[in-house]
């Protein structure tokens, strides 16, 4: 190799050899090939290249990074090339690819592997459409001739080495520019008019294998190529069992047993983790057999910090933590605050901090095998372009737990059920895990999954009862209500208060904390900062915690109570709410059947609309219908215990009503209209950013500073020296969430890219009241 081409750059910082690079972006496309394996799709819609041309693309992918312009951008001789050296890279491709199908996928893999094709904001088209010739060259000039020909038989040596199709030309004079433009211009017209699901489909495929390929070369990251829930996984859990005295149970060598799709209802407490985990295995094996590859695990859960809880368990149960990826918005902070120790000092947190940020990074670049996240991570592939469609790729022969799905969300429900149609086609398998699944939600996933979809049910025969139930008449927050939960905080009881608004569940606070010590007092909601929400959130686990020595207390919590805690109280007080958020409520009380039924106290919620003359909601939160469906059921069995088999009985009434065929038709329609939006990849490669902001309003809140943060915020962005990401992970601990339509209460701070809400904060109430022109429209606790 000529001294000319091994000094020739693909980066700058660190610097890197641009021959280093194109071949571990090569080596990273033969890794996802391992792991993906064949999928049938892609096979079809391809003519058996997509995997070839992946590797071709991820091979060639940064070849037009030779002109001297853009040498000397990374050299830093100038600030800017101002061109885009992938419609460079195309030039390279003619002489070394003579098969013209195989020609053409690999020059889509390539020219969009940084930027759409077409849109208004740094598109391709945009950039060098309708180009002509002169201005091409003139544009992309000076390109050194002797540097590119030696390029280009380095391509064709290592390409034949491993194993790729190609016949490189023997041509003696090699036109860079003027085959890129031709190859160029083919690519325009190959992706202007409309093309077939699965060809666009596939499409999006390949530009996310050449994408991730390059990011993973570029971080110079690994990706594991084993698959630890595997069939191993049974034995080691049946030895597990056997040592506490237990065996598997029927639900669980059943759902073991199945080939296909799992429709999984168990109450809690019966194993239902465990036996979604031995479905999860049992297709395992059947995808790679079949696909030859490594299939990835998803286990996917509503709220973070049960997903952290899971991570945690799912590292035990395999024997090593570092094999489960943790797949949400706040992963790096959830590797901070699982890596430092309250006695820890700055030092500590910043090398905390580094190592969170480099571990959470590893999760992005899809480097495990098991990861555990929200469904909504997963839906983001839909966005596709670079920045997704290495999402959707890494769905593609893969298994899917989808555990505690909430039926009462019709829109988000919809959109799930579109994905794992879309997970369906590329070769995946799903599996739905409920204690209170109704039957309506069963149907809607038997009707949007073309394969048998197999039902397990756990036998509740024999099972020890948990739970007395009891309504009252009043309102949580009434004075009689408050009295009663004195009474049993008097009797030394550790007591659950659960209320659907944080404005209701402040204020009852301030009712009963002062009936317990301070240190056995507790709130809990979501707009805390995040450090004290943790701090809250361990305390709570610590007093109350399944397994723990029975305490006296108290915790006064909104819905983020349902599934985020691992806890166990003597009795619960809470609002009326759908029977699903209930029936989580009560799996916090007695929660593992050691005891007599233990009461759970249901009280009707307050109904009004939230603007003039628009619908009601059950305390501002809820739809009317279901919570009042539910109650009316509720006050039927007053007094009685509760059997795990009567929840499903009940849900299915109030899915059977008007409103729940409505419910089920509003799903289906929330479901075409995402598959419609998001799903069809006709146009693949058109820009998508206007789509990308309709999803994160759907499914991001926002989060603020508080005013007096404002300072400490900024001084923690600088602390970690050369690492600004590190720096805004320590700063994360002041953020507070909120919902977007609560921006209007903060103002923006350009400088920190940040919100800021100037309002009253207390560690152990939470957010208060907002002060400024907001104050006139807005209430303590009024954001839910």
């Amino acid at each position: 190799m000529s001294v000319e081409l091994r000094e020739m750059l693909a980066k700058s910082a660190p610097k890197e050899r641009l021959t280093a690079h194109l071949a571990a972006t090569l080596a990273g496309a033969v890794v996802l090939r391992r792991r993906v394996g064949k999928v049938a799709l892609l096979e079809r819609a391809t003519g058996g290249l997509f995997w070839p041309a992946a590797c071709l693309a991820g091979l060639c992918h940064d070849a037009g990074k030779i002109p001297d312009g853009f040498q000397a951008m990374l050299r830093g001789a100038v600030r800017s090339w101002g061109e885009r050296h992938e419609v460079v890279s195309l030039g390279f491709l003619p002489g070394l690819i003579g098969d013209e199908s195989l020609l053409r996928w690999v020059a889509t893999g390539v020219a969009t592997h940084h930027r759409s094709l077409e849109g208004e904001r740094g598109s391709l088209t945009l950039a060098y459409g309708g180009v002509a010739e002169e201005e091409w060259r003139e544009r992309l000039q000076p390109l050194p001739g002797d540097v590119a020909a030696e390029l280009a038989d380095w391509l064709a040596a290592t390409a034949l080495h491993a194993g790729l199709p190609v016949t490189p030309s023997q041509a003696e004079e090699l036109d860079v520019l003027g085959e890129a433009l031709r190859l160029f211009e083919g690519v325009l017209e190959t992706w202007e008019l409309p093309v077939t699901p699965d060809e666009g489909l596939a499409a999006v495929l390949l530009q996310g294998a050449v994408t991730l390929a390059d990011h993973v070369s570029s971080a110079h990251g690994t990706l594991h190529v084993g698959q630890p829930l595997d069939a191993e996984f049974r034995p080691a859990l049946e030895k597990t069992f056997a040592a506490k005295g237990r065996d598997l149970r029927p639900h669980q060598i059943e759902a073991a047993a199945v080939d296909g799709h799992l429709l999984l209802r168990a109450p809690t407490g019966s194993g239902k983790t465990e036996a979604g985990l031995l479905w999860a295995a049992g297709q395992v094996a059947a995808i790679a057999d079949e696909t030859g590859g490594v299939p990835r695990i998803f286990y996917t859960l509503p709220y973070l910090a049960s997903i952290n809880a899971m991570s945690e368990r799912l590292g035990a149960l395999l024997g090593d933590g570092t094999l489960v990826g943790v797949m949400h918005s706040r992963a790096a902070s959830y590797h901070l605050a699982a890596s430092i120790c309250p006695e820890d000092g700055e030092d500590e947190h910043v090398e905390a901090a580094r190592k969170a940020v480099s571990r959470a990074a590893a999760t992005r670049l899809f480097r495990e095998t098991v990861r555990v996240g929200t469904p909504y991570q997963i839906l983001r592939g839909a966005l596709a372009g670079p920045a997704h469609s290495g999402t959707l790729l890494d769905a593609a022969n893969s298994v899917f737990v989808l555990d505690e799905l909430h039926a009462y969300d019709p829109q988000r429900l919809g959109y799930i059920l579109a994905t794992a149609g879309l997970w369906e086609r590329l070769g995946g398998r799903v599996a739905v895990l409920s204690a209170t699944l109704p039957d309506a939600l069963a149907r809607l996933f038997r009707e949007v999954l073309d394969q048998d979809v197999h039902p397990v049910e756990a036998s509740t025969s024999g099972a020890q009862l948990r739970h007395r139930l009891a309504t009252r008449e009043r309102h949580l927050t009434d004075p009689e209500s408050v009295e009663e939960i004195k009474g049993r905080l008097a009797g030394g009881e550790s007591v659950l208060v659960v209320a659907n608004n944080v404005a209701d569940a402040q204020h009852l606070f301030a009712e009963l904390a002062p009936e317990v010590d301070d240190e056995t007092a507790f709130l809990l909601h979501s707009r805390f900062r995040r450090m004290d929400r943790s701090a809250l959130e361990r305390a709570i686990g610590e007093r109350f915690g399944v397994g723990g020595p029975r305490r006296p207390g108290l915790v006064v919590a909104t819905q983020v109570v349902e599934v985020s805690l691992d806890v166990d109280f003597d009795c619960l007080f809470t609002s009326a709410a759908p029977l699903e958020a209930l029936l989580q409520r009560f799996g916090r009380v007695n929660r593992v059947a050691d005891r007599p039924p233990a009461d759970v106290v249901v009280h009707p919620a307050t109904f009004a609309a939230r603007r003039e003359g628009g619908e009601e909601f059950a305390d501002g939160v809820y739809p009317r219908f279901p919570v009042e469906a539910g109650w009316e059921i509720l006050s039927r069995h007053d007094g009685e215990e509760v059997d795990e088999a009567h929840a499903r009985v009940w849900l299915d009434e109030v899915y059977g009503t008007a409103w729940g065929r409505d419910w089920y038709d509003e799903v289906l329609e929330h479901r075409t209209e995402f598959a419609e939006a998001f799903l069809g990849f006709a146009y693949p490669f058109v820009s998508r950013d206007e789509l990308a902001e309709r999803f994160d309003a759907m499914f991001d809140g926002t989060e603020a500073v508080l005013a007096q943060d404002r300072d400490a915020y900024e001084a923690d962005l600088n602390r970690v020296s050369g690492d600004a990401a590190a720096g805004r992970l320590l700063a994360e601990r002041y953020l507070i969430p909120m919902p977007h339509w609560a921006a209007p209460l903060t103002s923006w701070e350009k400088k920190l890219r940040l919100r800021v809400v100037n309002a009253d904060y207390d560690e152990r109430l939470g957010l208060g009241e907002i002060h400024g022109p907001a104050a006139q429209t807005y209430q303590a606790g009024e954001v839910l």
